[in-house]
């Protein structure tokens, strides 16, 4: 059985969960970056900068990803090395700070916009290979490179995206069709990735200890929902409180 290609099925459950999580944390995260243009001075803008990156890079980025993965069906088993996955989401939550924090930088310009989504388009690109280099399994992994290299142009061109909307769109409904094109875009650049990779079967190998479990996914989405949904109640009170003070 060795060196033979190992087929792969999605499951459609899992796959929807994730494009759920992923539109649910756009949404939250534009609605955390109305404060970054919005700051009166630099503690203000830094502390929305950190809230609307973790966010954007955790919930609708990295949560989407980790679902997606544990979606990807295959007759062998596999577990997630955990601080390998974590450091994966570090990655996305920082990459995502930083180009927030570039384009947020005093004048909105092209040029920022651009900088700032290249760099988070890498980051999030890294996190995704990041996260499949945890994959613990008795198969190896073959990229195609121009595959690959099409996923980190999605990357970078849904994060000059939302970069843009984080910095420019205002109102409920806007809001909310930006975020479901968003969860279309980081879903693009995941399958995108995922349908880079080729497994092929190893010899067996002892499996270390790592995330696993039938359940994970489900558990995961509904721990991510909770903590979005309970970010976006406090952010929309912050909002109405500071309406009211102005009134």
């Amino acid at each position: 059985m060795q060196d033979q290609i190992i087929p792969s099925t999605l499951d459609p459950l899992l796959a929807g969960l994730s494009y759920i999580v992923s539109v649910l944390g756009s949404f939250t995260a534009l609605q955390l970056g109305i404060g970054i243009p919005g700051a009166t001075n630099n503690r203000e803008r830094i502390m929305a900068i950190v809230a609307a990156g973790a966010v954007m890079g955790g919930g609708a980025i990295w949560c989407m990803h980790f679902i997606a993965m544990l979606a990807w069906k295959m007759d062998m088993p596999v577990a997630y090395d955990l601080p390998m996955t974590l450091g994966s989401a570090v990655v996305a939550m920082l990459s995502c700070m930083a180009g927030l924090g570039i384009v947020g930088n005093g004048i909105f310009s092209i040029a920022k916009l651009v900088l700032g989504g290249v760099l988070m388009g890498l980051g999030v690109c890294g996190m995704h290979y990041v996260g499949m280099s945890a994959m613990q399994m008795p198969a190896m992994i073959d990229y195609d490179a121009n595959t690959v290299i099409l996923s980190a142009v999605i990357a970078i061109v849904a994060s000059i995206a939302a970069l843009w909307l984080a910095f420019n769109m205002r109102g409920m409904w806007p809001q909310i069709g930006s975020a479901l094109v968003m969860g279309i875009a980081v879903c693009g650049m995941h399958y995108t990735g995922m349908s880079a990779a080729t497994f092929r079967s190893m010899d067996s190998m002892a499996m270390a200890n790592g995330l696993s479990g039938n359940g994970l996914g489900i558990v995961i989405f509904a721990v991510a929902v909770i903590l979005l949904s309970t970010m976006l109640v406090i952010q929309r009170r912050r909002q109405q409180q500071r309406a009211q003070i102005k009134i």
